[in-house]
């Protein structure tokens, strides 16, 4: 591991303490509030700094030796995916069909806050189906032309 990724791994370290300091303050803060509204939000704010500090230390395994995804896995992630983003396309549809219709200022807030998280974990899903996962993945064929590129004939004697 170079510096750099010396540096990267202690910033991701410090990163990860942070986001579960903010779980901790974030839970205490629960025990005593009372509005539904504040409450909520703290509450998903709590839960963003879970995912966070998940990813987090998502990084520092892929910044020291990112994790191939086998084809089999990468079908599986694939069908989870798909059928994730089709409920998040179904909760968008609602949403968006709520929103137009509520007049309540600060439900239509909070309503619009839900569908933008939903927007960017589609666009989320799709980049991870798209470069992270993809690029990692490997074939039943990469693994025929890894074990017998360079290997004339290919096994069989003479061709």
């Amino acid at each position: 591991m170079n510096s750099t990724e010396r540096e990267l791994t202690k910033f991701f370290e410090e990163q990860i303490t942070l986001e579960e300091e903010i779980v901790r303050s974030m839970n205490l803060a629960l025990r005593t509030l009372t509005n539904p509204v504040v409450k909520g939000v703290l509450k998903g704010i709590s839960l963003d700094s879970i995912k966070h500090a998940e990813i987090y230390k998502a990084a520092i395994e892929v910044a020291s030796l990112p994790p191939a995804v086998t084809e089999e896995d990468f079908g599986r992630l694939k069908e989870t995916v798909k059928k994730h983003v089709e409920y998040e396309e179904r909760t968008l549809e609602r949403l968006n069909h709520v929103i137009e219709k509520t007049r309540n200022e600060k439900v239509k807030f909070l309503l619009e806050s839900i569908a933008s998280d939903e927007k960017r974990h589609h666009n989320l899903l799709n980049k991870i189906m798209s470069i992270v996962v993809r690029g990692e993945t490997i074939t039943e064929e990469d693994w025929w032309d890894f074990l017998w590129g360079n290997v004339p004939f290919h096994g069989a004697p003479g061709g």
